[in-house]
């Protein structure tokens, strides 16, 4: 049964030093929430709180509404997750797995019913005999969640799961553990430092910094409507530009009806034009120059999915930093070539001391 998790007013000292400050967040039965920020942000905590491996100075964690934090973490009903799967070497698999249910005294048929149906979870259904040296990394992962939620827990916890995976395996794991999860419906809190795991797998994402929460909100809402300045400056790349008087300073641009502050404009938020182009815009190039400001391409790199440009702006003191897609683009800028950019519609914010004012 799918639980809801409530963190109020979470306080945590240690050392002498005030490691989250007056963290609240509310976690929906049954979904996905992942807590990103550097390191150092809190969100490692926040999790060793939830699993009962640090206590509050003050503020509470509830589970369905009931109190948690004097339960020692075998009495809290959590399945964990470690970035190291933490399995043991020289037991086979199904022993592995079975580990939580000896813990709690399940008989022993019951035992090979669970190890075999969270194996096909997995999609690992013959791998109850094998040595746990025997897998890959992807396979421990997957086994080591098995081990997780083999005793059907109400929150599953997950520390940087996908951490030790290669960059294919973990974007294959990513889509995997996002599909056990909705097949299970266990409410999960996961915490990483990569912003393509946070937005592919989570239904919500906490934003944190130095201990606090910057933000919560879906993945497309944290990266299109960012609420401070941080949060748009750490989620992918942005370019923060002065607002003044209805109008974007270093571009030019109008900005009616935003007040005074700082608007974040994402690469892909920018088109781009040639000198002495005509005709109605198409794809990420501008056919006009009408409505461009020009600037000097200073390095092109290509990505593969997206050409990188940074392009030098009179009266910008940064480059811009602007995104394409290089198959639409009927020749590719290079370094030196003079280029208009200009925003595509809608979309922008304008930050007020850190906080976010509007859309543009």
């Amino acid at each position: 049964m799918s639980v809801a998790v409530t963190i109020d007013g979470l306080t945590v000292h240690l050392s002498g030093n005030k490691i989250l400050d007056q963290v609240t967040l509310t976690v929906p039965a049954g979904s996905f929430v992942t807590l990103l920020g550097p390191s150092g942000s809190g969100k490692t905590t926040t999790l060793n709180v939830l699993a009962g491996f640090a206590d509050a100075t003050s503020g509470q964690v509830l589970l369905d509404g009931r109190a948690i934090g004097k339960l020692p973490p075998g009495k809290r009903d959590i399945g964990f997750l470690f970035q190291n799967y933490a399995l043991f070497p020289h037991l086979s698999v199904a022993r592995n797995i079975e580990f939580p249910l000896l813990a709690r005294k399940v008989p022993k048929n019951r035992r090979k019913e669970l190890v075999a149906r969270v194996l096909e979870l997995v999609h690992l259904p013959d791998a109850g005999p094998r040595s746990v040296r025997s897998l890959s990394g992807g396979q421990q992962q997957r086994i080591g969640l098995a081990r997780a939620l083999v005793f059907s827990p109400a929150l599953l916890l997950l520390d940087e799961p996908l951490a030790a995976l290669d960059k294919q395996l973990r974007e294959a794991m990513q889509i995997e553990l996002k599909r056990i999860q909705r097949e299970t419906g266990t409410t999960t809190v996961a915490v990483t430092h990569d912003q393509v795991e946070a937005l592919s797998m989570s239904d919500l994402v906490a934003i944190m910094n130095n201990g606090r929460i910057e933000q919560v909100g879906t993945p497309e809402e944290v990266y299109r409507r960012p609420a401070t300045t941080f949060v748009a400056r750490f989620l992918g790349e942005a370019n923060l530009l002065p607002v003044r008087s209805g109008r974007i300073e270093g571009l030019g641009l109008p900005a009616d009806g935003l007040p005074d502050g700082t608007t974040v404009i994402r690469p892909e938020d920018f088109l781009l034009s040639r000198p002495g182009d005509t005709g109605p815009a198409t794809g990420p190039v501008s056919g006009s120059v009408a409505g461009s400001v020009m600037g000097t391409v200073t390095a092109a790199v290509y990505q593969g999915a997206r050409l990188r440009l940074s392009v030098s702006v009179p009266g910008c003191a940064e480059p811009l930093v602007v995104s394409a897609v290089p198959a639409e683009l009927p020749v590719q800028p290079v370094a030196g070539d003079e280029i208009g950019v200009r925003l595509r519609p809608g979309g922008l914010r304008t930050f007020q001391d850190g906080s976010a004012a509007g859309p543009l």
